[in-house]
């Protein structure tokens, strides 16, 4: 809860240091080199729709999905300015509804890293559940670290251990404070 009252005050008080409006490189170089046909992409814990707009700019169909209103009002003037189609939710990325069909790629850019053990296990079986075979799951999470009275980040072993059961890690890359991390969905046995 206090974390849910941070990030909207947060956005109300218009100091979202997070918010940079720049589509990081590491997800441009994964959409230029993706050699895939543009499907469905999810942006969990979108904030003010940067890169939810940027993955519809390049084609792709995108829903957007963050807790905060004021920044989900943000994310749709912004993609109304720019003039393409993005669904923006205010919701709960744990349990945000139903989708109309899964996707192709999950963009998470410092989401998972704010939840607990219970929550970040929930959150890896729905990014299995909402990804069809060979999606691409990229994630970027800050290694374990405190700030404040709270721990939070994630250890490299506690991604993989997360995720390794339906993704595989195809690419890793980390400064030793955080850490990028491209995951693809397995072939399930019941759909080979």
């Amino acid at each position: 809860m206090m974390q849910r009252l941070f990030f909207r005050w947060r956005y109300w008080r218009g100091q979202t240091p997070w918010d940079t409006y720049v589509t990081p490189p590491e997800v441009t170089a994964w959409v230029a080199q993706a050699n895939l046909p543009r499907g469905r992409a999810l942006d969990l814990g979108c904030g003010s729709g940067t890169n939810a707009i940027y993955l519809a700019q390049q084609g792709f169909e995108t829903v957007g999905i963050d807790f905060v209103p004021r920044a989900i009002e943000r994310a749709r003037a912004r993609a109304r300015a720019a003039n393409v189609t993005v669904e923006f939710r205010c919701a709960d990325v744990l349990n945000p509804g139903a989708f109309a069909a899964p996707f192709d790629f999950l963009l998470d850019i410092g989401c998972l890293h704010n939840f607990g053990a219970a929550a970040q296990t929930r959150y890896a079986a729905n990014a299995r559940q909402w990804t069809k075979p060979g999606a691409t799951l990229l994630l970027y999470a800050f290694f374990p670290h405190r700030r404040g009275a709270r721990n939070w980040g994630l250890a490299r072993a506690d991604v993989e251990a997360l995720f390794a059961r339906a993704f595989d890690l195809r690419h890793y890359a980390d400064d030793g404070k955080s850490a990028w991390y491209e995951w693809q969905r397995k072939q399930d046995a019941s759909e080979k």
